[in-house]
């Protein structure tokens, strides 16, 4: 779900391209089986997904958020799912978060991208993001994060201030695609500080008229005309 444009910084990676790791342990995500099989919902496969790596994540002491249209689930938004999960980490932890998932058994990808890593679990892709919308996951971001359940699994969640931001600081000529994020807006209007999101990124165009489009359709009010 969460967009980066062009421009963004390159950060330093590790090569990793579909590696597993042979053998079980304790840490090793499970393979779906015809006794165990995945739920026919997608929606719920894709939240069984995040819970092995919410879980994995939360076991080994990285620092991280969930991220994407699970957050805003997390956050008592609309359970439609999107295609994949997302988990935000540190840029200086993404190899050693690699290194984690490569030990769990799950495949990691580098994309073209700069911006993530790609794994698969239970057969649903997930991304590991380090950064939002051109800018670096940070330490301030992640402890801004709420912990939160996620079906039956406890995990930080970016807040909804910040997902937001995230959100909408990815419009620009190339991507903007208002229809996907407005529903996210009205989801979560109550938990976002709006004045912070115009502070920080309503000066630019894209963002500036999705805020003004919110205003229009009575989902946020005006600046001027908030206490």
């Amino acid at each position: 779900m969460t967009q980066n444009g062009e421009g963004t910084a390159p950060a330093r990676r590790t090569e990793v391209t579909g590696i597993r790791l042979a053998g079980d342990g304790p840490d090793r995500v499970p393979a779906a089986s015809a006794a165990d099989p995945l739920p026919h919902d997608r929606s719920q496969a894709i939240l069984e997904a995040a819970k092995q790596i919410g879980a994995l994540l939360k076991r080994k002491g990285h620092p991280f958020a969930l991220a994407g249209s699970v957050a805003v689930y997390a956050h008592g938004g609309s359970r439609d799912l999107q295609h994949d999960a997302d988990f935000a980490v540190l840029p200086e932890d993404s190899d050693a978060v690699a290194a984690t998932l490569h030990e769990a058994g799950l495949p990691v990808r580098t994309p073209p991208e700069d911006w993530l890593l790609k794994t698969t679990c239970h057969g649903q892709d997930i991304d590991i993001i380090y950064q939002l919308a051109h800018q670096p996951v940070t330490k301030d971001m992640l402890a801004r994060a709420t912990c939160l359940p996620v079906d039956s699994v406890l995990m930080p969640v970016l807040s909804p201030t910040d997902l937001i931001r995230s959100l909408i600081s990815a419009f620009s000529e190339h991507y903007c695609d208002f229809g996907a994020v407005l529903p996210v807006a009205r989801a979560v209007r109550e938990k976002v500080d709006w004045d912070e999101v115009r502070d920080s990124c309503g000066d630019q165009a894209m963002p500036a008229a999705f805020l003004f489009l919110l205003e229009r359709l009575n989902v946020i009010a005006p600046r001027e005309a908030q206490s």
